[in-house]
């Protein structure tokens, strides 16, 4: 299957900043979130291709890599779902000004790892602890991650002199490609480690505790620096990154540091006014409803919302009031409602300012196709 051009997945112009990326990621994640579509495997699929888009788009040297070369690139190169390198491998020194370059036999630091942490908007408004359990490769700790045994040294590949790679000679070109012998080390271990084999690294899985910080959002990372996978040969471990996943709420929507709430009210409430009680994250609030408002009114309880992740305040929350319309009226209360309409009709009052605008709008508009 043919992916799709990731700009045109999260909508968005190939200038787009990070800013504006990880809007558009936030919005779509909300749409096609699974807790928000239970057993629709398509939305699934593109809450996958979304969440494959943001990840490479985010991170500068992919992003880099991907405008350049498209997906072949990324796919080349370990693909768009790990952090790994590996690209110097296949197109030999033309990465290397991204990357920095590979140094003296593939001495490139380990892999970047990624985590999608969960969370629900209360967790992610007040922020938590959390124990998180990664497997990942860790410096043997036998050898030290020489990948050799007690008593013995790895020695320079005689093939690329401890470089790692081999130039070959096509006509007019030079090309670089990965040692066939040392595989990129640049060493080569006569007498191998028994626990790590000679890879000077063994899998396995690490407990880590992660604090998250009050206020962030989906599309939000945070870096654990050097809790990636340890580099060969005793090169320094790449970062972890904890990709934050908001799941969506059943009251609440949000949008940065506001949230909003629909909340609705009876006919006589609008009409008449009256208290209403409506829920926050720090518990219930009381709001005060004129009367004659509206279906749509929107109140503001401020610093209600959301904390900036970043500082500088607290977001507020916006209720929008929805009038209520009556159902499974009883004979009686039919009646009343009749008698009402009558004596607002009879009424030479305009009760109805909305209704009355409109239809004068749409009588000019109707006069101005006949004229």
């Amino acid at each position: 299957m043919t992916k799709r051009d990731y700009y045109e997945v999260l909508i968005i112009s190939k200038s787009a900043d990070e800013g504006e990326i990880k809007k558009a990621y936030r919005k779509l994640a909300m749409k096609y979130h699974p807790d928000r579509n239970p057993g629709d495997t398509e939305a699934e699929e593109k809450f996958k291709e979304i969440s494959e888009a943001y990840e490479v788009l985010t991170d500068p040297a992919r992003r880099q890599v991907y405008d350049r070369y498209g997906h072949e690139g990324l796919q080349r190169g370990g693909g768009a779902s790990d952090f790994g390198g590996g690209f110097s491998d296949i197109f030999g020194d033309v990465f290397s000004d991204i990357f920095g370059g590979g140094g003296r036999g593939g001495q490139r630091r380990g892999s970047d790892l990624r985590y999608i942490m969960e969370l629900t908007l209360e967790e992610a408004v007040f922020g938590l602890e959390r124990s998180i359990k990664i497997p990942k490769l860790e410096t043997c700790e036998v050898c030290e991650g020489s990948g050799a045994a007690a008593g013995s040294k790895p020695k320079d590949c005689p093939t690329c002199r401890g470089m790692g790679q081999v130039r070959i000679q096509q006509g007019f070109f030079t090309l670089q490609q990965t040692c066939p012998q040392c595989r990129g080390s640049g060493r080569i271990v006569a007498d191998p480690c028994a626990p790590c084999r000679g890879a000077g690294r063994v899998r396995s899985e690490k407990t880590l505790s992660v604090t998250i910080p009050p206020g962030v959002d989906t599309g939000d990372r945070i870096r654990l620096s050097g809790e990636g996978e340890a580099g060969a040969s005793g090169a320094p471990a790449g970062d972890l990154y904890v990709q934050i996943n908001v799941k969506p709420h059943e009251i609440f929507e949000r949008d940065g540091t506001d949230l909003y709430c629909s909340v609705p009210i009876s006919v006589v409430t609008a009409a008449l006014g009256g208290e209403l009680e409506v829920p926050t994250l720090s518990g219930n609030a009381s709001v005060k409803v004129p009367e004659a408002t509206q279906s749509g009114k929107t109140f503001r309880l401020r610093g209600k919302g959301v904390p900036n992740v970043r500082g500088g305040g607290i977001g507020d929350l916006m209720i929008s009031v929805v009038v209520e319309t009556p159902v499974k009226l009883d004979k009686r209360q039919r009646e009343l409602l009749r008698e009402f309409g009558e004596s607002l009709a009879k009424s030479n009052e305009r009760h109805s300012p909305e209704a009355s605008s409109w239809l004068e709008k749409a009588k000019r508009f109707v006069d101005g196709l006949k004229s």
